[in-house]
C-alpha cells in the first residue's frame, strides 16, 4: 500500500532545479479533482456501406466525367512562394542527390521507381507521392544541385500521375501535402526555361487544386481533411481569382479542425505523430498567408496556439518526446524544430483530460500517464492498448519507458513487430492473462476494452498524487485495474500501488484465479541487476546516478524488450515484469522507484 514518508527528506540540503523553462507562457488547464473520460461504444470504424460508396466515389476519378472538372485555365504563375518553416531531413535529401529514396531505413534506386506503381509500403508512398523528398533535397543541396535533380523527378511524376488520377497519388491527404510542398519549394521545380514543362508543372497544380475542391470532404480520416482542406485553402491564395475558392477552403478548414481537435488542442486519434503533422501543417498554412502578406485567420492562429502545448506535454524534461500511440521517443531536436516554426511559445499542458495525458514534472523528473481510453477506431491511426501506462525520466535519463514504434514501419519495424508494439504488454502497465486491455482486431483497428477511466489527481504535502482506473478487463475478468502514482516534490522518489478490485457492475463469479504481469519497460543505456532476493532490481543509469526499484508483492523478474526512438530503429533494453494472481476478490500490487546517489 502506498504509506506517507517521513517529513525528513534524506536529501533536503540537496538544491532542486526547477524544470527547464524550454517555453514562456501558460498553458490553459484543467483544475485538479476528478473526472470520468468514456470513449465512444459501438465504432468500429467505417461501415460496410460507407467502405462502398467510398470506393464507388474513387472509381469516378477514372471518368471522363472527373477528368474534365479538373480542366480550366492555365495560370501563368503562383502569386507567392511561402517559406517552408521546416527543415528537411538531410540524410533522405543526400540520398536522393546520390540517386536513391531513403525512407525509415528503406532504399529504392531513382532509376528503377515507376511512379505509377511504387510497390512500396504505403508510409513510403505517401513519402514519395507528397514530394516531402523535395523538402529533403532543398535542405541537402545548393539550388544549382538540386534543381536538375528536383525537375527530372517531377517531369516523371507528371508523365505516370499528371494525367490520370488514381490512388494512392491523388488521395485527397497526398494532394494537400502536395501542394503545399511544391509550393514552398517552387524555385526547385519552376525555374526551368522550358515553356512546355513550365506549364506541365502550373497546370497540374491548378487540377490538384480543383480536384481537392471537389474531395477534401471524402478524406478517411480526420487529419487527411485537415490536410485536404488546408491544400484547397493554399490554393485560393497562391491561384489568381480564388475569392470564391477561399470562402468555400476557409469554412471546410474550420469545420475539419473541430472534428480533429479536442477541446484542449489535442488530436481525436491521440497520435503524437498526428499531432506533429497538425503543427507543422497550420505552421505551413500560416505562411502561405503571409507571403500573401495577411495574417492568418483567426481560427488558424488559435488552433495553432491551441496545439503546441498538449504536444509539448508528452516531452520529458529533457525535451525528447516520449513513446505513445505508434511514435518513437523523437528527439529534441526535432520537436523544438516543429514548436519553433509554429512560433508558439507556451508551457507544457499538464492535465489534458480530452487528449489524455497527465503529466507531473517534479525537480529534474517529470512524470506522464496515459489517462485515457484509447481513440475510437474511426479515429485512431496506430491505436495502442495503453491505457494507464507511464513513462518517468530523470534530467537526460529514460528511466521507465514504453515500448513505442508502431506508427513507425519501415525496414526495421515490420509490420508483424508493430503489431505486437500496440499492445498492453508493450507498455508499462498491467495486463491480465496476458491480453490486452483493449483488443486490437486483425484488420488493425481497436476493438471491445476500456470504455470508462476515472481520474483524480490533486497536489499532497510534498508530492504531487494521481489516480486513475479504467474497466478494459471488467467484461472479461471482472475486474478494474486502479494505479495510484505518487511523484515527491524534488522528483526523486516515486511510489505505486497497481489493484486489481472487483467491478460492481460486471463481477463474474470465477472459481479459477487470473495471472497477472506488471510491467515496467526501462529505458535505453541502463544497467539492471537483481537484489535482495529478487525483491529489487538496481539501476545503473548512463549519468552515474544510481535508482532502485522495489517490489511490497510478487517476485520482480527481468526480461529482454525493446525501446524505438524517433527514426523507427529499435533498441535492446530491459523490462521488470512483476507476476502473480489475483481471486475474485482482486488484490494489490505496490512498489518504489527512489534515488540512490
Amino acid at each position: 500500500m502506498i504509506q506517507d514518508w517521513p517529513d525528513k527528506n534524506p536529501r533536503e540540503d540537496e538544491e532542486v532545479k526547477p524544470e527547464r523553462d524550454r517555453y514562456a507562457g501558460e498553458a490553459t488547464e484543467a483544475p485538479e479533482g476528478r473526472s470520468l473520460t468514456l470513449r465512444h461504444s459501438g465504432d468500429r470504424g467505417q461501415s460496410l456501406a460507407e467502405q462502398a460508396a467510398l470506393l464507388y466515389y474513387r472509381m469516378t476519378w477514372r471518368m471522363p466525367l472527373h477528368r474534365l472538372r479538373l480542366s480550366g485555365k492555365l495560370p501563368l504563375r503562383l502569386l507567392a512562394v511561402p517559406v517552408d518553416p521546416v527543415e528537411g531531413n538531410r540524410v533522405q535529401g543526400m540520398a536522393v542527390r546520390a540517386g536513391h529514396f531513403l525512407f525509415r531505413g528503406l532504399k529504392k534506386k531513382l532509376d528503377k521507381v515507376d511512379f505509377a506503381d511504387l510497390k512500396l509500403p504505403p508510409a513510403f508512398e505517401d513519402y514519395v507521392h507528397r514530394f516531402q523528398w523535395l523538402r529533403d533535397l532543398d535542405t541537402a543541396a545548393s539550388r544549382d544541385q538540386a534543381v536538375p535533380v528536383a525537375e527530372r523527378l517531377m517531369d516523371q511524376w507528371l508523365e505516370a500521375n499528371g494525367a490520370r488520377v488514381r490512388q494512392p497519388a491523388w488521395r485527397p491527404d497526398n494532394c494537400g501535402w502536395r501542394l503545399l510542398i511544391w509550393a514552398s519549394h517552387a524555385p526547385l521545380i519552376l525555374s526551368s526555361n522550358d515553356l512546355v514543362y513550365r506549364s506541365r508543372v502550373l497546370n497540374n497544380i491548378a487540377r490538384t487544386a480543383r480536384h481537392l475542391d471537389r474531395t477534401a470532404d471524402k478524406a478517411t480520416s480526420s487529419l487527411g481533411r485537415l490536410v485536404a482542406w488546408s491544400g484547397v485553402v493554399a490554393a485560393s491564395l497562391l491561384i489568381p481569382e480564388g475569392r470564391v475558392r477561399r470562402i468555400v477552403g476557409e469554412a471546410g478548414l474550420e469545420k475539419s479542425m473541430s472534428e480533429f481537435f479536442f477541446a484542449d488542442g489535442g488530436s481525436v486519434s491521440r497520435s503524437p505523430l498526428n499531432q506533429m503533422d497538425a503543427v507543422i501543417l497550420l505552421s505551413m498554412l500560416s505562411q502561405v498567408y503571409i507571403a500573401r502578406g495577411e495574417d492568418p485567420p483567426e481560427f488558424v492562429a488559435n488552433a495553432l496556439a491551441m496545439a503546441v502545448p498538449p504536444l509539448t506535454g508528452l516531452t520529458h524534461y529533457d525535451g525528447s518526446m516520449g513513446n505513445w500511440q505508434g511514435s518513437g521517443a523523437t528527439s529534441v531536436e526535432t520537436i523544438d524544430q516543429i514548436v519553433d516554426a509554429s512560433g508558439i511559445r507556451a508551457r507544457p499542458l499538464r492535465q489534458a483530460r480530452d487528449w489524455g495525458y497527465q503529466r507531473v514534472s517534479s525537480g529534474r523528473s517529470v512524470l506522464i500517464l496515459d489517462a485515457a481510453p484509447p481513440p475510437i477506431a474511426r479515429m485512431a491511426v496506430a491505436g495502442c492498448a495503453s491505457t494507464l501506462a507511464f513513462e518517468f525520466s530523470n534530467g537526460d535519463n529514460r528511466i521507465i519507458s514504453n515500448c513505442g514504434g508502431a506508427g513507425l514501419v519501415g525496414a526495421t519495424i515490420p509490420a508483424s513487430l508493430a503489431r505486437g508494439l500496440r499492445t498492453t504488454a508493450a507498455h508499462s502497465t498491467l495486463c491480465i492473462n496476458n491480453s490486452n486491455s483493449t483488443s486490437v482486431l486483425p484488420d488493425g483497428k481497436l476493438g471491445r476494452g476500456v470504455n470508462e477511466v476515472e481520474l483524480f489527481r490533486r497536489d499532497v504535502e510534498n508530492a504531487t498524487r494521481l489516480e486513475a482506473s479504467h474497466d478494459g478487463y471488467g467484461r472479461r475478468f471482472g475486474l478494474i485495474h486502479k494505479r495510484l502514482l505518487l511523484l515527491r516534490s524534488d522528483g526523486l522518489e516515486l511510489r505505486g500501488e497497481d489493484m486489481l478490485i472487483p467491478d460492481g457492475k460486471k463481477r463474474r463469479r470465477r472459481k479459477d484465479d487470473v495471472e497477472f504481469a506488471l510491467r515496467f519497460h526501462l529505458g535505453p543505456d541502463i544497467e539492471s541487476d537483481l537484489i535482495s532476493e529478487g525483491k529489487g532490481v538496481l539501476l545503473r543509469l548512463k549519468d552515474g546516478n544510481l535508482w532502485q526499484f522495489r517490489s511490497t508483492g510478487g517476485q520482480i523478474e527481468l526480461e529482454d524488450s525493446i525501446w524505438v526512438d524517433g527514426m523507427g530503429i529499435p533498441h535492446e533494453v530491459q523490462q521488470m515484469v512483476i507476476t502473480g494472481s489475483v481471486g475474485s476478490g482482486g488484490g494489490a500490487t505496490g512498489w518504489l522507484l527512489k534515488h540512490m546517489g
